[in-house]
């Protein structure tokens, strides 16, 4: 639409599926380019991809007609069928149902981006799900607890 301007920062937490430390150095920086890929293709722009062992962080310059749940469904999906069909671990490779989104302003985006980045040394001092409940509460969404994680049963 002309004359339609925006800035919109968003940041994306999701899980392995029951938490799993399976991605592994290997084939982490591609899965992180596959993932980063897949956003940019909705239109929207990939700032920053990364993450750990269990869980990965996105931090995206959002458009207006991408809605943050279709962008994450169409990654999670197609980032999760690159894995299998690459034969990069001996079972089935699936996300954790859901993920985290947070908005930042323009005068945040150089901490989230530094916060992103080191994710590696973050979690030496703290759990994934110790990192994701602290945002939860810092920004103020409300959340039952039964539904964060999926526990293997």
């Amino acid at each position: 639409m002309a004359n339609s301007y925006h800035q919109m920062y968003i940041q994306t937490v999701f899980a392995v599926k029951y938490r799993d430390a399976i991605i592994k150095e290997s084939w982490k920086d591609e899965l992180l380019q596959v993932i980063g890929n897949l956003i940019n293709e909705t239109g929207c722009k990939t700032l920053l991809v990364n993450g750990v062992e269990d869980h990965i962080h996105c931090f995206i310059g959002l458009i207006p007609s991408v809605a943050v749940s279709d962008m994450m469904q169409s990654a999670k999906a197609r980032s999760s069928k690159w894995i299998n069909e690459s034969g990069l671990i001996r079972h089935r490779f699936e996300w954790q149902p859901g993920f985290g989104s947070f908005s930042y302003s323009r005068s945040h985006v150089d901490r989230v981006f530094r916060y992103i980045q080191n994710q590696e040394n973050h979690h030496q001092k703290q759990t994934f799900r110790e990192e994701y409940i602290e945002m939860l509460i810092k920004y103020g969404v409300a959340y039952d607890e039964r539904y964060i994680f999926q526990d293997l049963e």
